[in-house]
C-alpha cells in the first residue's frame, strides 16, 4: 500500500510569509498594528506553522520541524507580548531594549538555521537569510530607538515574507504541475 504524505511546507511557508509581510508593512510604517495582525499571527502565523511543523515531523524532516513549530510559537509569543500586557492583569509592557534582545536571540537562532539551508535550494536560503537580517535589524530598532532603522526593517521583512510566499507556491505549483514551473535554485549534490 503506497502512503504518499503531502508536502506540509507549502502550509507552513505561507503561514509565515504572508502574517510576515503583514506585521512589516506596519514596521514600514504605512499601517497601524491592529487586530488583523494580530489573528494573522495567532492563526496562520502560529496554528498554521506548528501544525506543518508536527507534520514534517510525521515525515522525518528535523529542519522542518524545527523551522515551522519554533516559528509558530515564535508568533504566538510575540502576540502574547502584544496582548498580555494590560494594567487590569497588573502586567506592563517589556522593556523596549528587553524586546530587542528578544528579536536578537530569535535572529541567532534563524543564523543558526540559515545555515542548516546550505546544501538546500536558494530559494530557502533567502527565506532565511533576509529573517535573520530582519530579526536583528527589528533588535538594532528597539536597542536605539530608530525610525529609520524600523522602516528599513519593514521594507526587508516585506521582501522576507513573499520570498516565502514564492517559496510556498513553486512548491505547490511545480507538484502539481509535476515540472518545474517556478525555479528555486535546487542544489545538485554531488
Amino acid at each position: 500500500m503506497d502512503n504518499k504524505l503531502a508536502n506540509p511546507a507549502p502550509l507552513g511557508l505561507m503561514g509565515f510569509g504572508m502574517t510576515t509581510v503583514l506585521l512589516n508593512v506596519h514596521n514600514a510604517g504605512l499601517f497601524p498594528l491592529g487586530s488583523t495582525i494580530l489573528a494573522m499571527g495567532i492563526f496562520y502565523g502560529g496554528i498554521a506553522q506548528i501544525i506543518a511543523g508536527i507534520l514534517e515531523f510525521k515525515k522525518g524532516n528535523t529542519f522542518g520541524t524545527t523551522a515551522f513549530t519554533s516559528f509558530g510559537f515564535f508568533w504566538l509569543t510575540l502576540v502574547a507580548l502584544l496582548v498580555i500586557p494590560n494594567k487590569a492583569w497588573g502586567f506592563k509592557l517589556e522593556p523596549t531594549a528587553f524586546v530587542g534582545l528578544y528579536l536578537f536571540m530569535w535572529g541567532l537562532f534563524t543564523f543558526c538555521m540559515w545555515i542548516a539551508t546550505w546544501g538546500k535550494n536558494r530559494a530557502l536560503q533567502i527565506v532565511f537569510f533576509t529573517l535573520f537580517i530582519l530579526f536583528w535589524l527589528l533588535a538594532i530598532r528597539d536597542w536605539t530607538g530608530s525610525k529609520i532603522i524600523g522602516t528599513i526593517a519593514g521594507i526587508e521583512g516585506i521582501f522576507c515574507g513573499f520570498s516565502a510566499i514564492y517559496l510556498a507556491m513553486a512548491e505547490v505549483i511545480n507538484e502539481s504541475r509535476g515540472k518545474i514551473v517556478l525555479p528555486i535554485g535546487v542544489i545538485k549534490k554531488t
